[in-house]
C-alpha cells in the first residue's frame, strides 16, 4: 500500500482532528469522525465542511465538493469504525482517556487495521500497554494547523510493528507531508526542542528580559523561525503547552519546569488564541 488507506477513522473531531480527516480526505481516503455525542459528531462534520470550502476557494483540491463531503461522516458510535484500516487518535493530550479510546476502538476494528495516536508527548509504550495487539500502534504526531503544516512525526513504539512504520511514512508522503521517524521517548524531537524554547521565552518574559513582542521578533528574523515562540504557543494553547512541560519535567527533570507566568495565564484562562488572548489578544 503505497496510498492512503481506503477507510480511515479519526476520533476526536476538534481542530486536530477535522484538520487530519481533512488531510485524509483529500488524499482520496473515505473517512469517519467519532465524537463523543451526536451534536460534537455534528460540529466535527460542520468543521470539516468548512475546511474543505477552504481548500477549495484557494485551489488546493480540484475534486468537487459534494464528491468530498460523500466520503465524510461524523458519528457517536465507534461501531462505525468497524471497516477503517487506520483509525487515528486525537483527543486531549491525557493518557487515560487516549488509552480508553483506543481500547474500545481496537474492540471493534478487524484484524488487519492499524491504529494511531496524534499525541504530542506521551508514551506509545503506555498508550498500547491495555491493547491487545500493541504492535499495531504507533504515534502520528501531527501539527497545529494540519492543512497548512507539512511535517508528521512519526513515533516507533518499542513494540509497533517495522511494517506499520514503513506504511506510515507512506501515508504521510501520499498526504503531501514530510514524515521525520522517532523512537518512543518524552516529548519525541519536536515537542522537546518546541517547549523548551517556549518555556525560556516565558522566563524571559516573567524576567523583564524583553516584550513578547519583541521576543519572538528576535526569534523569527534572527533563526528564521516562521513564528516566534510565544505566539505559537498562543496558538497551541497555553493550557496544552503546560500539560507537556508538566509531563517532561515530570519525565526529564527540572529544566522542563514550568514558569510561574504560565501556570497562572492558564489558571486565569489566557489560553491564548482560542480563549482570545494569551500573549497577545486575538481577534479571529
Amino acid at each position: 500500500m503505497t496510498g492512503v488507506p481506503e477507510v480511515v477513522g479519526v476520533v476526536g473531531g476538534g481542530r486536530m482532528g477535522a484538520g487530519i480527516a481533512h488531510a485524509f480526505l483529500l488524499a482520496g481516503a473515505s473517512v469517519t469522525v467519532l465524537e463523543r455525542d451526536a451534536d460534537a459528531a455534528a460540529h466535527a462534520l460542520e468543521s470539516l465542511g468548512t475546511a474543505i470550502d477552504t481548500s477549495i476557494a484557494r485551489g488546493t483540491t480540484t475534486e468537487p465538493r459534494e464528491a468530498l463531503l460523500a466520503r465524510a461522516t461524523s458519528t457517536d458510535s465507534a461501531e462505525a469504525l468497524a471497516g477503517a484500516m487506520l483509525v487515528v487518535e486525537a483527543v486531549p493530550e491525557d493518557l487515560a482517556l487516549k488509552t480508553g479510546m483506543l481500547e474500545r476502538v481496537e474492540r471493534v476494528v478487524g484484524a488487519d487495521a492499524w491504529l494511531a495516536s496524534n499525541t504530542s508527548s506521551l508514551s506509545i509504550a503506555l498508550l498500547a500497554e491495555p491493547l491487545q495487539r500493541p504492535e499495531r500502534l504507533c504515534g502520528l504526531h501531527f501539527f497545529n494547523p494540519v492543512p497548512s503544516s507539512t511535517l508528521v512525526e512519526i513515533v516507533r513504539g518499542p513494540r509497533s510493528a517495522p511494517e506499520l512504520i514503513t506504511l506510515a511514512q507512506q501515508w504521510t508522503a501520499a498526504i503531501g507531508k514530510t514524515p521525520v521517524t522517532v523512537n518512543d521517548s518524552p516529548g519525541f524531537a519536536s515537542s522537546r526542542l518546541g517547549v523548551a524554547v517556549a518555556l525560556e521565552a516565558i522566563r524571559m518574559l516573567e524576567e523583564g528580559v524583553a516584550s513578547a513582542e519583541d521576543i519572538d521578533t528576535a526569534m523569527v528574523l534572527g533563526y528564521r523561525f516562521p513564528v516566534g515562540p510565544l505566539r505559537l504557543t498562543d496558538m497551541v494553547g497555553l493550557d496544552v503547552r503546560l500539560g507537556i512541560a508538566d509531563y517532561l519535567h515530570g519525565t526529564l527533570g527540572d529544566r522542563f519546569a514550568p514558569p510561574k507566568l504560565l501556570r497562572t495565564m492558564v489558571a486565569d484562562g489566557r489560553l491564548g488564541r482560542k480563549s482570545g488572548e494569551g500573549f497577545f489578544v486575538w481577534n479571529d
